[in-house]
């Protein structure tokens, strides 16, 4: 596929570097010269040095064939002017622009063929606060992804001492919980993947990711460490775009405080939010903390767009006695950093983002992707199109379908119903499927396997 990438900040660099890594044709556009040599350095792709949304820019990268523009410049305006260029100009088939104004975001006319033809919107903002709040939802969590609109989730946690299935084998499961239906899909230890056996034994500190129905996310979780209370005290330390979505989806359900350092910022913020209470001072000031009673905080979310300040906030209020701390963190090199000590969630921008643009990308029918442990592995829902002559997944049971190493089917979604895989199960068409993947590399073979025949109409 060729891709033209306007952008070489975070989010269009792990664009560029996601992509590149499988076979694709990148282009990417940037103002900047540095970005674009250090991602020359590490990349096989091409760059083209000017302003993204110019057409004769765009016309040196190659837009006259291109099948996508993914526009993530920092700018809102180029990426939507870049857009309407791309289609009017260039007739680039699929368009994607990142937009982060609630302005634009909330006025559904502005992005049509007839004012800007955008035919994906990407929302960083809002990605990472839905992925926080299911994060807040589910105490103990490490990650929690929905798919089939929410009518399944995959969850990751670490396994404890205390957990009723630790140390035993995983088939105890269904012995455990006779009426839950539910499939663990992988198990990283010490980092490393282990393909789940009905004789497979958990062991505490294993990093599990199950599959199951929305209702019986919580009786799971439960079978793999103790259930943590619900939260209901929370402290976000940062008053940008993230830090008042998040607040203002918070406050109806939650005890809610925002800090910031910036004295406009906090009034303003103070008169969009009805319940938080907004706090001017440093997040990482541990008298601040102290006096609001970081002790008997449930969940600190440091979100402001200093990766420094994040985790320094997060680990002084993890010491002064934070129940679950999280840290927003743009540079990849710091998130295992920081996971691996004090810091309980790190939360990577780019990886929240690329999932959303990975679905438009993936070849065959591909619903969801979401990119798990900083990007090693995959979780994708894919859609079961054609009949047994013409696909090679319709009307064969999981047991006969030749995944590749590494992939297993977590759970099948018919309709309204969702099925939990066994080795017997039988796919029907319009099914559609959730897989883990663990090398990502295999991801071809996904897409392929997901393929119809030419003969299907």
């Amino acid at each position: 596929m060729k891709i033209i990438i306007l952008g070489a900040g975070q989010v269009g660099a792990s664009v560029a570097a996601n992509l590149a890594h499988e076979a694709n044709d990148i282009t990417v556009i940037d103002s900047d010269l540095k970005k674009l040599q250090d991602l020359q350095d590490r990349l096989d792709l091409r760059t083209v040095h000017g302003h993204a949304s110019h057409p004769e820019i765009l016309a040196q990268a190659g837009a006259d064939d291109a099948d996508m523009i993914i526009a993530v410049t920092n700018s809102d305006e180029i990426n939507m002017v870049a857009c309407q260029v791309a289609y009017t100009v260039f007739h680039t088939p699929t368009k994607i622009a990142r937009v982060r104004a609630v302005g634009y975001l909330n006025n559904a006319l502005l992005f049509s063929p007839e004012a800007f033809p955008v035919d994906m919107i990407i929302s960083p903002e809002q990605l990472i606060t839905d992925y926080i709040l299911r994060l807040i939802e589910y105490p103990g969590a490490l990650q929690v992804l929905d798919f089939a609109g929410g009518k399944v989730q995959l969850v990751g946690l670490r396994a404890y001492y205390g957990g009723p299935l630790v140390g035993n084998d995983l088939r105890e499961l269904r012995k455990h919980m006779p009426n839950v239906e539910t499939r663990v899909a992988a198990i990283f230890r010490r980092g490393k993947p282990i393909l789940p056996e009905g004789n497979t034994k958990i062991e505490a500190d294993d990093e599990v990711f199950f599959v199951a129905a929305k209702n019986n996310i919580r009786a799971v979780m439960g079978e793999l460490r103790r259930l943590d209370k619900p939260y209901k005290r929370v402290v976000i330390a940062g008053g940008g775009n993230i830090g008042v979505r998040l607040a203002r989806t918070l406050e109806r359900d939650y005890q809610v405080k925002l800090i910031d350092h910036n004295a406009a910022r906090t009034e303003q913020v103070a008169k969009e939010l009805d319940k938080t209470v907004v706090l001017l001072g440093d997040a990482a000031d541990g008298d601040l903390l102290l006096e609001e009673n970081i002790e008997h905080t449930d969940v600190f979310c440091a979100v402001t767009n200093d990766d420094e300040a994040n985790i320094l906030s997060s680990m002084l209020a993890k010491r002064l006695g934070a129940r679950k701390v999280m840290a927003l963190i743009n540079r990849a090199a710091y998130v295992d950093l920081v996971e691996s000590g004090i810091i309980d969630i790190a939360i990577s921008p780019q990886q929240v983002t690329i999932g959303t643009l990975l679905a438009h990308i993936r070849r065959g029918d591909i619903a969801a992707v979401h990119s798990l442990r900083r990007g090693a592995a995959e979780a994708i829902e894919a859609v079961a199109h054609g009949d047994a002559r013409t696909s090679k997944v319709v009307g064969r049971a999981i047991q006969d379908i030749k995944l590749p190493a590494g992939a297993t089917i977590g759970a099948v979604v018919r309709g309204n119903d969702v099925v939990i895989a066994h080795h017997d199960t039988v796919i029907q068409a319009e099914d559609h499927i959730i897989l883990f993947l663990v090398d990502k590399r295999r991801i071809g073979e996904v897409e392929r396997l997901f393929q119809v025949g030419v003969t299907f109409l």
